[in-house]
This record gives structure tokens, C-alpha cells and sequence, in this order.
């Protein structure tokens, strides 16, 4: 496995910090492999080290809750500098106390893992009283799928990545019937089974329709007035409550990322609607028959991911009624951007050209698309697709 080192440059600072490092991201997406390679510096220097796996039943039988937690750490520790590395820490009853109790200790420098945004709750927060720094971590872009391929000796496309998206165990397997079976397993793992049994729903087959509703359409302007009202023919008995229900539990497990848009005219965000992003494109094309993907839709997600892992900040941008696809600003730069799959075709050329119409230079306008021509115009900058996947900043 590859060395996350975009992800481990942030950690690395604070190894003797008493902060607590808070490391979170959708399931599978590569945080144990994260907290393995810190452990591993730490190791160059120090021994006083305790590791513990909370999805392996051994471990948990040693802490199931906060008071058994904190005797096994008291137990374990050595004298001086304690590393301590607690992973999917969210199965641990009442966990926050035995953190809040060990971070008491000046020589324990904690580290936890989760895959539940419940773990930045308020009353988190307030028992920590401020005294963590938080790392979201996300599934491969296209960077660090090439690095790894390359590690094992595998072709991959940009194209293969927009389809089938960035969980690193997938490019282990050699054929598409495979990956998507193994595809298939790990969403049943960790959108439904996990959501199902964590929030103890009832309601188990309206709760699959309306998540595999949302999470094919992703990257599309959406309320949870629309999602109901769209789903409602399907599952006459669910509420609008329960929507924004689901969808909260979609965004606290990073399934899902919501951004909202911003105004021209208003010069301030607007909250009643935004957009729907998936942590991974995967979760749309599963549900895709005869192969025929949403490319389109995928290539403007994969966008948004890749933009996040650049480091900048992402918004859905209103012209005056012409929707552009993001408004990204980062280091006091702002970029306004379009995606498309192609715009050989004239109504699509106009289309996506026409988002910009009536806009100063201000701000840098950027328009990516998969096509192998050059469509920069003297006021709009065209990236092609593969281009944009290798850039480290635009």
C-alpha cells in the first residue's frame, strides 16, 4: 500500500501534540492504513505504543467501554511518552469519557479513528473542550491510484476511475464482474447494513429506495423537498422529516458530502437547496443497467473530490440563473469552473459557455472536459480531464 502522504504531512506535526488526532472518512476509504504508517514513524523513536481494532472482536473484548478502556491503557503503558492508537473507536461504549480521561495525561498522545461524523458532535466537542484536531479522509483520487498502481503493476484509465471510483482495495482485483461484486458487497456493508443496525431503522425498504435514490443523483442541485416529492410514488408513507432524516445519516457517515450555493444577486449563501456529492462515484454506478454509466455526473463528482484534495474550499455559484458547476477558492484565489463529459457538440459548447456569459475576468473561468482538443477561449482556460487529474493545483 501507498504512503497517504498528503494525508500523513497533516498528522506528522502534532505526533507529540496533547491534542487528540481525530482521524475520520467514510468506511474501507484507508484510514487504518493511514494510522499503521504513523505508527510506523513513531515506532523509528518510540516503543511506548498500544493499538487497538475495534472491528476485531478480540480487541473489543479487551475495551468494550470507557472503564475498560482506561484500565487496559493504565495497564499497558510504559513510563514516559505513551503513543496510543484507537481505531473505529465508535464501537467503544461511551468512548469520549475514556478519552477525555487519558488525554488527562500530558505523556499520552492519542490518536482515534471513526467512521461516524458523531465524533466531532457538540457534546463531543464540549467533553474535549477543544483539545483535538481533525483529519477527513477520503478514498483515492486519481494521484494516488496511479501511484499505487504502479506499485502492483496495473493499467488504469481516468475513465475506469469516473466509473468505478477511488476505494483502494478494488485495484487488487483484475476484472469488472469482480469489482463490482466486491463493489456491491461493501456498499450493502457500509450505507445500509451499518445505517440500518446503528440507527436501528425500521422501515428497511423505503430506507434502501430513498438512499439509492440520493445516491444516484449525485452532483445534481437538489432540496429535500424535491428527494421527497420525487420518491414519494415509491414509498407513500414516508414523511418529509424522514428524508432529511436519512440524509443526515447518509452525511454523518461521509456517504454523502452536501455544498451549498452562492448567490450573486443575494452576495450570500443560500440553504433551502444545494448540491449532493458521493464520497465515491461507485455508489452511482452500481445502480446503472446495461452498463450504461452516468458519466457525466460522475465526471463533475470526481471533480469536487479532486478539488477537495487539492485543499480547496467548494461551492455550487448562481450567474444570474446560469448554474456554474463551482465556485473554489483557495490561498485568497478564486476559480469559477465548469465540468462536462464532452462539448464537440455545438448546443454543449454554447451551453457550457454560456454559464460564464456576462462575467468579468475577475476570477479565473475554467472549463474541464474529456475532450482531446483545446477549447480555451481568450477569457475562459480549457483543462482537459487527465490534465486536471495530475494537477496538484489549478
Amino acid at each position: 500500500m501507498i504512503k497517504r502522504e498528503k494525508y500523513i504531512s497533516q498528522i506528522r506535526n502534532f505526533y507529540d501534540s496533547d491534542l487528540v488526532k481525530v482521524i475520520v472518512g467514510i468506511r474501507r476509504c484507508g484510514k487504518s492504513v493511514i494510522l499503521q504508517s504513523v505508527m510506523e514513524e513513531i515506532k523509528e523513536k518510540s516503543d511506548n505504543i498500544i493499538y487497538l481494532n475495534f472491528e476485531k472482536t478480540v480487541d473489543l473484548m479487551k475495551a468494550s467501554n470507557a472503564i475498560e478502556l482506561v484500565e487496559y491503557i493504565e495497564k499497558h503503558k510504559r513510563t514516559g511518552k505513551c503513543y496510543i492508537f484507537l481505531d473505529e473507536i465508535q464501537e467503544v461504549d461511551d468512548w469520549q469519557i475514556a478519552v477525555k480521561d487519558l488525554r488527562l495525561d500530558s505523556n499520552n498522545s492519542i490518536f482515534i479513528t471513526g467512521s461516524n461524523s458523531k465524533l466531532l458532535s457538540s457534546e463531543i466537542l464540549t467533553l474535549l473542550s477543544g483539545r483535538f484536531v481533525s483529519f477527513r479522509i477520503r478514498p483515492f483520487v486519481y494521484k494516488e491510484i496511479l501511484e499505487y498502481c504502479n506499485q502492483i503493476n496495473k493499467d488504469i484509465t481516468p475513465i475506469d476511475y469516473v466509473i468505478w471510483g477511488g476505494f483502494p482495495a478494488r485495484f487488487n482485483i483484475n476484472d469488472n464482474e469482480s469489482t463490482k461484486l466486491y463493489l456491491e458487497d461493501l456498499e450493502n456493508t457500509i450505507v445500509f447494513n451499518d445505517l440500518i443496525k446503528r440507527y436501528k431503522i425500521k422501515k428497511v425498504v423505503a430506507f434502501k429506495k430513498i438512499v439509492s435514490y440520493i445516491l444516484m443523483n449525485n452532483s445534481r442541485v437538489y432540496s429535500s423537498r424535491s428527494i421527497h416529492k420525487n420518491i414519494k410514488t415509491q414509498c407513500e408513507n414516508i414523511s418529509l422529516n424522514t428524508v432529511i432524516k436519512y440524509l443526515d445519516y447518509l452525511k454523518d457517515a461521509y456517504i454523502i458530502d452536501e455544498i451549498p450555493q452562492y448567490s450573486t444577486k443575494a452576495k450570500k449563501e443560500l440553504s433551502y437547496y444545494g448540491k449532493i456529492y458521493n464520497a465515491d462515484v461507485c455508489f452511482n454506478s452500481l445502480k446503472v443497467n446495461n452498463n450504461r454509466f452516468d458519466i457525466d455526473h460522475n465526471l463533475e463528482n470526481i471533480v469536487y473530490n479532486e478539488l477537495l484534495y487539492m485543499g480547496y474550499s467548494v461551492k455550487l455559484y448562481d450567474n444570474n440563473g446560469k448554474e456554474i458547476d463551482f465556485i473554489a477558492t483557495k490561498n485568497n484565489k478564486t476559480y469559477l469552473i465548469q465540468v462536462a463529459y464532452s462539448v464537440v457538440d455545438e448546443k454543449a459548447y454554447l451551453r457550457e459557455f454560456g454559464a460564464f456569459a456576462d462575467m468579468d475576468n475577475t476570477n479565473q473561468k475554467i472549463l474541464i472536459t474529456n475532450d482531446d482538443i483545446d477549447f480555451s477561449t481568450s477569457t475562459v482556460r480549457h483543462i482537459k480531464l487527465e490534465d486536471f487529474l495530475n494537477l496538484q493545483e489549478l
